[in-house]
C-alpha cells in the first residue's frame, strides 16, 4: 500500500511538471528573413540557413536562426535578398546563437 501511494505521488509530480505553462513560451518577432550563408556571408555557415534579423536597441540587429521545420519549409527559403516577415515561435540559445522554432511565419507585404 505504501509503495502504491509513493507511485501515485511520483506520477502526480511528473504530470504536473510536464504540464507547466512556463516550459513553453511563444514569442512574436518582426524583421527580415535573409540567408546566413548567401546574404550575411557568415564564415561558419556551411549551407544555406534562414535567419530573422530584428532591429534591436539603437542600430544593433539581433539575429534569430530559424529552425528548419515544416513551418519554415512552407514559408520557403530566402537565399539572396530579403523577405520582411513576422515569426511566432519558441526562442532558445545554442552554440552562442539565438534560434526560433517557428509555429507561424507570415510575410509582411
Amino acid at each position: 500500500m505504501k509503495s502504491l501511494t509513493l507511485l501515485g505521488i511520483a506520477l502526480a509530480l511528473v504530470v504536473g511538471l510536464a504540464a507547466s505553462p512556463a516550459a513553453v513560451e511563444e514569442t512574436t518577432l518582426s524583421g527580415k528573413v535573409v540567408c546566413a550563408k548567401c546574404t550575411l556571408k557568415k564564415a561558419d555557415a556551411k549551407e544555406c540557413q534562414d535567419v530573422l534579423v530584428v532591429k534591436g536597441d539603437g542600430d544593433a540587429a539581433v539575429e534569430y536562426y530559424i529552425v528548419k521545420n515544416e513551418v519554415a519549409k512552407e514559408f520557403g527559403h530566402t537565399c539572396t535578398g530579403e523577405k520582411p516577415a513576422t515569426v511566432t515561435g519558441t526562442v532558445s540559445e545554442k552554440d552562442g546563437k539565438k534560434w526560433i522554432a517557428a509555429t507561424k511565419i507570415e510575410e509582411i507585404k
